[in-house]
């Protein structure tokens, strides 16, 4: 890192400053004008130098420079001064040292367009260095000076140096200066924390532009201060100053953030008012912003009428539908908008356009929320082709998706193919393996993290608490629990402590999960209830499980799915009373009634279902078949009752699913199969028989978690939130 100004150097222009004009020297100030004839060497190769730059031919500028030589110009300080710029300009920056080092006397201009030049290519640290030798050499700097420097600071988040120069600012009172007040705004903004003295550094400055406004309104963006920010651009426009495209795409992301629906649109009608109507990255932050709060009909009007679609709008469009299933009220919700995304890549690629690494990982979250497997393949291979494996962010987007689809073996693979790993790739396979069951292999690889030095968050203990809750490892499982609250200084939140219970009630051990609610350090919420209430049913402790309820109708939950498990398990015990008040509160709640929804994906093509709706004569005859067989198994075959709150009253969709998956693929195909609610318990002991009838691995993902059937058996161990 730089190293800060010297005393000496800050006590000299101090001293020397007392004898100088109260302004710093103006570009024009230190650039005499050259007289010049009908033929003035120095003013042609400057004038060839500039249009070097206006017209990027950058590798004119060696040839330029060996004229300068020829002709003997090269003492003229002025072209010099212009040669290092171009140098700088282009990239080329070991030339650019090198005719400032072989200069016999430089001037304020040649030392900043040597600076502005490590700027521009990425070097701020040796700006900073130029920067205090220009100091040490003794000559001073102009306020353009001051914003290069701070830029430079701004870059390294070197917020030391930056107040220092701050510093140097206040003292001869240039704070009120335009350049340099959007300079410090800029730093502090980008160094985090420091949003307070962003703010004032904005306040003081003279004439605030809308530069000045469009970096303080991100700065409250970038530090989580999205409604200041707001507020700010308001207050832009009382002062009469005109938005550009730059503050408008940094309002409307605040106004993502805050789901700030009315204040966005105000947004959109004054973008279309002051001529941004066509504006293209305008256009795309107002696209997202209406994907992001559900407005897709007006998200697409606006994508429908652009001329031309950029590969940004694009992703744009793919993101915004991609995290629309994640927040996605329920999975059907999900799912239109999952074909939805996938219908867009495939126009992007008719379009003549190719992906970029952002458009894969979208893509491949998609692929992961609607269990498309074979989608994700062409993925995974197109992300091979293109050359962006090597990216961490899409390779650990290829192992979400793997584990999501149910192929554990390829998410391993795709993890250990990564070239290099962040936290969230650790994570990432660390749940993966838990999901799955395979406990020992999630608790050997988070070891493996640690060796490598990387330190775990809340999020890779709920996997590692899971890996332990699935295997039984009660000691294990506590004793990571005390690992991360000491070790880590991690404090523990609701998904932790339903990780611990969840291991309590697998076992069985309801007293042992009921103190160890007493023992929270937070009052327990609707899904803690509802994992005691599903152990207590699970186990046939009906006293247990009755206090659960009564708990959990407490907290009046909006999930019709606990309401349902609350009726089934009410009716199930002949308690009428109780399921009449279930009833009831979902009738005061207006909770709607739960729509079972089922699809599978075949060959690129995603088939729906309903219940007691088979679509297909020949997937009534196959389900009619082995209902009898899995009866000769020991299967109880209950018709659905009709006081049940849920669609359908014979079969539910995923039957239907995982029968039309059976006919439709051979052997070894695993079938997947994605629900738009959990499965109930009938069903769930149905597909465990049908996959020892059939010997086949089939994969139910609810709204729930994965099932994984086997052999008769389920990856849940027949525990879990089941209707």
């Amino acid at each position: 890192m730089a190293s800060p100004l010297p005393s000496a150097v800050l006590t000299k222009l101090e001293s020397d400053f007392k004898r100088r004009t109260p302004n710093f020297p103006s570009l024009e100030r230190v650039n005499p004008i050259h007289n010049t004839s009908d033929f003035d060497p120095s003013s042609t190769h400057v004038s060839l130098l500039q249009k070097c730059v206006q017209t990027n031919s950058f590798q004119q500028a060696p040839v330029v420079h060996a004229h300068i030589v020829k002709s003997g110009t090269q003492q003229d300080l002025f072209v010099m001064t212009s040669l290092v710029n171009v140098y700088g300009k282009c990239g080329a920056m070991e030339a650019a040292r090198k005719v400032f080092d072989h200069l016999s006397k430089r001037n304020v201009v040649t030392w900043t367009s040597l600076m502005s030049g490590y700027v521009h290519n990425s070097q701020p640290e040796e700006a900073i260095q130029v920067f205090i030798q220009m100091l040490e050499h003794g000559s001073y700097p102009t306020n353009y000076t001051i914003g290069v420097v701070l830029t430079a600071c701004s870059a390294l988040c070197h917020v030391n140096m930056g107040k220092q120069v701050h510093g140097y600012v206040l003292k001869y009172g240039l704070e009120d200066d335009t350049s340099i007040g959007n300079s410090l705004c800029n730093l502090y903004s980008k160094c985090g924390g420091y949003l307070e003295s962003a703010m004032k550094a904005f306040w003081r400055i003279g004439e605030r532009n809308v530069i000045s406004w469009t970096t303080i309104v991100s700065a409250c963006g970038d530090n989580g201060d999205s409604a200041a920010g707001l507020g700010l651009f308001s207050a832009m426009l009382e002062e009469g100053i005109e938005p550009n495209e730059f503050i408008l795409t940094s309002v409307l992301s605040l106004c993502c953030t805050l789901q700030a629906i009315d204040f966005g649109l105000q947004v959109h009608s004054l973008s279309i008012k002051i001529g941004y109507a066509s504006n293209l990255p305008v256009t795309n932050s107002i696209m997202y912003l209406y994907l992001k709060i559900g407005l897709f009909s007006e998200a697409r009007k606006l994508f429908d009428g652009l001329e031309k679609v950029s590969l940004v709008t694009w992703n744009a469009m793919i993101a915004g539908h991609a995290q629309i299933m994640d927040v996605s009220e329920n999975n059907l919700v999900a799912f239109r908008n999952g074909v939805e995304a996938l219908g867009m890549l495939l126009r992007l690629q008719r379009s003549g356009l190719k992906p970029d690494l952002f458009t894969l990982s979208s893509i491949l979250t998609v692929c992961s929320n609607l269990v498309a497997l074979e989608q994700g393949e062409q993925v995974h291979a197109q992300a091979i082709k293109i050359g962006f494996l090597s990216d961490v962010v899409v390779g650990t987007a290829l192992v979400n998706m793997y584990n999501k689809c149910g192929s554990i073996k390829k998410a391993s693979k795709a993890f250990v193919e990564m070239p290099s790993r962040t936290l969230i790739s650790w994570t990432s396979m660390i749940t993966a393996f838990a999901q799955h069951g395979l406990s020992q292999h999630a608790l050997d690889l988070f070891n493996d993290m640690r060796l490598a030095g990387d330190r775990p968050n809340k999020v890779t203990f709920v996997g590692v608490l899971s890996a332990c809750s699935h295997a039984g490892m009660v000691d294990e499982g506590l004793s990571y629990f005390e690992m991360m609250k000491n070790e880590y200084k991690i404090i523990p939140v609701m998904d932790h402590y339903g990780c611990m219970i969840d291991m309590y009630v697998r076992l069985g051990r309801l007293e042992e999960a009921f103190d160890f609610v007493k023992k929270m350090e937070v009052e327990p919420n609707e899904f803690i209830w509802s994992l005691l209430v599903a152990g207590c049913r699970s186990h046939g402790n009906l006293e247990l499980g009755f206090y659960a309820a009564e708990q959990l109708l407490c907290l009046n939950p909006k999930d019709p799915e606990t309401y349902t498990m609350l009726l089934n398990m009410y009716v199930s015990a002949g308690r009428w009373k109780d399921a009449s008040r279930v009833r009831k509160a979902m009738k005061d709640e207006k909770v709607m009634k739960l729509k079972d929804w089922s699809w599978i994906s075949i060959k690129s093509k995603v088939y729906s279902f309903k219940p007691d709706c088979p679509q297909f004569e020949e997937v009534d005859v196959l389900l009619g078949d082995l209902l009898e067989k899995s009866r000769d198994l020991g299967y109880e075959w209950k018709e659905i009752p009709e006081n049940e709150e849920i669609e359908g009253r014979v079969h539910h969709s995923e039957k239907f699913a995982v029968v039309f998956g059976l006919l439709n693929t051979e052997k070894p195909a695993v079938i997947r199969v994605v629900k738009s609610m959990s499965m109930c318990r009938e069903c769930h002991d149905f597909i465990k028989i049908v996959s020892a009838l059939t010997k086949r691995e089939i994969m139910v993902r609810d709204s729930k978690r994965l099932h994984r059937f086997s052999d008769g058996k389920c990856s849940c161990g027949d525990f879990g939130s089941l209707l």
